[in-house]
């Protein structure tokens, strides 16, 4: 069965919001990457490559721990502004 993906075929809705986090909060991917890491999830700076580039699937717990990193809510992170 194929996975859903946007009319585009991006398999994310997040991935231009997050770089636009990224570098708002002026993380490299990498330090991303290790922030996440040091809350205990398992993401490095290939995961966070591909989440941006709209080349990969994210859970609900990744985007759990993004809105905890960047201490956004689920619709700024989802749709890129507040609700």
């Amino acid at each position: 069965m194929p996975k859903p993906c946007t009319s585009t075929g991006d398999k994310n809705l997040i991935g231009k919001n997050l770089t636009e986090l990224r570098k708002k909060n002026h993380l490299s991917q990498r330090d991303l990457a290790s922030k996440l890491q040091l809350k205990g999830y398992d993401m490095d700076k290939n995961v966070i490559t591909r989440i941006e580039t709209n080349k990969r699937y994210v859970t609900d717990i990744e985007l759990q721990a993004l809105v905890q990193i960047f201490n956004v809510t689920y619709e700024e992170l989802v749709d890129g502004s507040e609700k």
